[in-house]
Formats: structure tokens, sequence, C-alpha cells
């Protein structure tokens, strides 16, 4: 019979024990989850396009309109508002369309805690998105000042440009809501890019449409928001659209996903 040597354990190092592992901190799932967010070949692109998009947008607009920081800084919200959400339906769906579901939640079975891994990045990435918008901004409003010889206006309300960015985070979170709940990215990034032109539609069918629009449209209840000055009608819209498209539908993906059976 051959003898087998068991290494001994380092003192200090957690012990695994039959049956136990030691859990992966959450710092590292979120950690591989960012990495995942960038490393996709549709990620690269999507994120080159938007950086492209937003700095020609401003310098384009600068050049338009003239030297005003709000109003360059709002318009690299066209891009970031298409793209952004897409980013984050691909992020939770990206596991099921690629069939590595399993690998996944079997290297770490509480799905919640992927879940909250997977939906921080792109969350952080909006506020990052908004802070880029604002560094391009300036100087753009500087240089066109100075190549047209006009004042430039710098006057940018705080709570306006919470607001943006706070509608940047909710459009984002709206995108990781309905792909958690369809968990089909096709499916999901329709909804998402055709809602507002839907919603456009259903605001001019008379008084009734007008109303559902007012408390459902996500994109016109965020408008008060963006303009720093809600009140607290408008608060209250608010919060029902973000019940109808974000509460709600996440809270029915996050309970289909750690039911749903892996294969």
């Amino acid at each position: 019979m051959t003898d087998i040597t068991v290494p001994a354990t380092r003192s200090g190092g957690p012990k695994p024990t039959d049956g136990h592992r030691t859990p992966i901190p959450f710092h590292r799932l979120l950690s591989v989850e960012t990495r995942k967010l960038f490393d996709t070949r549709s990620s690269k692109i999507m994120v080159v396009i938007m950086i492209l998009l937003a700095v020609a947008s401003i310098i384009a607009r600068g050049v338009v309109d003239g030297p005003r920081l709000h109003v360059l800084i709002g318009t690299a919200g066209v891009g970031f508002g298409t793209l952004l959400p897409v980013i984050g339906i691909l992020t939770v769906t990206g596991e099921w369309s690629h069939r590595t579901a399993l690998t996944t939640f079997a290297l770490e079975p509480r799905r919640g805690r992927v879940l909250a891994a997977k939906c921080l990045p792109p969350l952080i990435t909006a506020v990052a998105a908004s802070l880029f918008a604002m560094v391009v901004a300036v100087p753009v409003t500087a240089v066109v000042a100075g190549v047209q010889d006009v004042p430039a206006t710098w006057e940018v309300a705080p709570l306006a440009l919470l607001g943006w960015t706070a509608v940047g985070v909710l459009v984002v979170a709206q995108g990781l809501a309905v792909g958690m709940l369809l968990l089909n990215a096709p499916a999901a990034i329709v909804i998402c890019l055709s809602a507002p032109m839907l919603w456009s539609v259903v605001s001019r069918l008379g008084a009734t449409g007008e109303v559902l629009a007012g408390w459902f449209d996500l994109g016109a209840t965020t408008d008060p928001l963006m303009a720093g000055d809600m009140t607290g009608g408008d608060a209250v819209r608010l919060a029902v659209s973000v019940t109808f498209w974000i509460v709600v539908p996440m809270a029915a993906g996050v309970l289909r996903v750690i039911r749903r059976e892996v294969n």
C-alpha cells in the first residue's frame, strides 16, 4: 500500500470542512461582474460609441447653441439615456444567453449576492458617465466661448445637476429591472427603447391617455427632477412610475432568477 501524505493546513487560514466552502467575498464578486461588464466585445463597442457620441454631441451643441454649460451637459444625456440601459440589460441577461448561469451559480449558490454584484457596476457607470459629461462640457464651453468671442454661461443649478445624474441612474435601473424580469436581451431592449415613443402616443389619446402618461411615463415624471424644481405632486408621480417600471419588475425578476432551474 502506498503512503499518501496530506499537506498540513496553514495556521490562521480558513479550514474547510467536508461539505463546506469558504464563502466568496462580495468585493470579489463585484470585481468579477465589473470585468464582465466591460470585457465582452459588445460592451466595449457600446462604451466607445457612448464616449464618442457624448463628446461629439457636446461639441456640436456648443457650436450651434453657444457656450452654455448646463445645456452642453444635458446634451450628453441623449446618448447615455439610450445606451446605458442596454449595458444594464446585457449585464443581467448575459448569463442566460451565453448559458454560463450554471457555472456562476455553482461557484456562488447564493443568487441574491450575484444579482447585487451584477446591478451595482451599471449603476455606478451611470454616475461615472454623468461626471464624464461634466468634465467634457467645461473645456468645450471655454473653447467655444473663446472661438466665438462671446461670454460663456457657467451657471448650473446644483439640484438640476443632481437630478440629471439621478435620472441616469433610474434609466439604468429600469433596464436592469426589465432585463431581469424577461431574461431576454432583445425583448428587454425593445421595450426600454420603445417605451418613450409608446407613451408619447398614449398621451395624445385624449384626457385619459394624458393622465396615464403623466403618472406612468418615466420620461415624463423625471422631467421635474432634471429641472431641479420638483414639487410634492411631482414626487408622487415619480414614485408611481418608478414603482411601475423598476420596483415591481425588479422584485419579480429577482424572484424569478432565484427560483429558476438552471440546466
